[in-house]
């Protein structure tokens, strides 16, 4: 017997996996974030999965509150730097101490102090709900920040307050120097995390928190209190938004107030809608993905957040699923097998894609010498070609390319999606 049989509506039996194969999606992460250090094995690989496994954690625990709970906050960084600040400051009194806390458990402490905060902070902000709801949230953000310049005590001032997390105990024989031994602390952190706020999500009060998305006057009027649903989701994710600043502390050795600011928390907005908002896996997906792009970009080109900003605008007109709603289309195509009828259509719109986001770029960078960078000369090399931005023909190359690129692609999107009807409908009638 290979499946397990449960009753999931009235009179309808669902098929579930037994056994293993339940647990095979846990299995195959856990084994990736093993293997992964000796596929990407340098230094740079390594503090780039650090800090994408802290932004998993940051950006799940913000799925919560919006995707889970419907609730849109502009102030969540806030509780990723409290909880760091609170990790750092205990971390720096143990190591003077000589505290015997390991330091695989400093992150907790940071968990511990995201979620004071979440409580303090929530019962004020989760007695609205809507619109209400951020300016609250972007109020409370700018309190605190604010807040930084004047208790230098505590927040360090501009400069904000560092650590050495060699200075505690450590673990297992491990003292945690290296930076492979402080990936795979983060990496065990974030299996634990994230195998934990899946489990809220399968509980009963997941389910009402996203009845409470879905539809709070009917929630309420079934006899649940709708603002205590909001109250115990905020502060579960202020829980985990701390431990991912006590993961930053120790990775990082410093933390100060710009992680509780504006830009942090527009950070993690856009790696949860880019991702997929409502989707489990969808901040995951963004965060790995935004992560690597500001790298990325921001050895390429100074005007970065543009080009994230292009794409989260993309993403919201075009794919509101996200990455991961796309992904979760295609699950029709590939239980019906007729993913061979699709693909080469998916491909055949990539391509102009492509060509258009060239274009773009060169018409972005060609306009970005030419006016802000104008003192250093009109030279520029783009995808390794030299050219003058006083040139007419940098221009309409791009100009060329965005239009073209633009204008093929629509036609192959609409093509793709007539190839994707086609093949789910072929699949029903198998």
């Amino acid at each position: 017997m290979t499946q397990a049989r449960t009753i999931d509506l009235p009179g309808r039996a669902v098929a579930r996996p037994a056994g293993w194969k339940r647990y095979a999606v846990w299995i195959a992460l856990a084994a990736i974030l093993l293997l992964l250090p000796y596929v990407f094995g340098s230094r740079l690989a390594l503090s780039t999965m650090s800090l994408m496994g802290t932004m998993i954690i940051f950006a799940l625990s913000y799925n919560m509150l919006l995707g889970q709970t419907g609730l849109l906050s502009f102030g969540h960084a806030v509780f990723f730097g409290l909880g760091g600040f609170c990790a750092v400051h205990i971390l720096n009194m143990a190591g003077a101490g000589g505290w015997p806390i390991p330091l695989p458990l400093f992150p907790l402490v940071g968990g511990l102090g995201g979620l004071f905060f979440g409580v303090l902070f929530g019962a004020v902000a989760t007695r609205r709900a809507g619109t209400a709801f951020a300016m609250i949230t972007l109020g409370i953000g700018e309190l605190v920040v604010s807040s930084a310049l004047i208790l230098r005590r505590f927040f360090g001032g501009e400069e904000g307050i560092t650590t050495d997390r060699t200075d505690v105990m450590g673990f297992l024989g491990y003292g945690f120097g290296p930076q492979i031994q402080v990936y795979y602390l983060i990496a065990a952190w974030c299996f634990l995390s994230i195998a934990a706020m899946y489990g809220i999500t399968r509980t009963p009060f997941g389910r009402i928190a996203n009845a409470v998305r879905d539809n709070p006057q009917r929630t309420a009027f079934i006899g649940y209190d709708t603002s205590r649903v909001r109250f115990i989701s905020f502060s579960l994710s202020g829980l985990f938004a701390g431990v991912a600043g006590g993961l930053s502390v120790i990775n990082f050795e410093i933390v100060n107030a710009a992680q509780m600011g504006a830009v942090e928390s527009g950070t993690v907005v856009l790696m949860t809608y880019i991702g997929g908002v409502g989707n489990f896996a969808g901040p995951i997906i963004g965060a790995i993905l935004i992560t690597w792009l500001q790298l990325i970009l921001s050895d390429a080109t100074q005007i970065w957040p543009l080009y994230v900003g292009l794409l989260f605008i993309g993403m919201v007109m075009f794919a509101p699923g996200g990455i991961a709603g796309l992904l979760a289309m295609q699950a029709p195509v590939l239980a019906a097998r007729q993913l061979h009828r699709v693909l080469p259509w998916y491909l055949l719109a990539a391509v102009p894609g492509i060509v258009a986001v060239i274009g773009l770029s060169i018409l972005i960078e060609t306009t970005h010498q030419f006016s802000i960078r104008a003192a250093y000369g009109p030279d520029l090399t783009l995808y390794y070609i030299p050219f003058s931005v006083t040139s007419p023909l940098p221009w309409i190359t791009g100009l060329v390319l965005a239009a073209a690129g633009t204008w093929l692609f629509l036609r192959a999107a609409r093509l793709a999606r007539d190839a994707y009807d086609e093949a789910v409908a072929a699949g029903r009638e198998g």
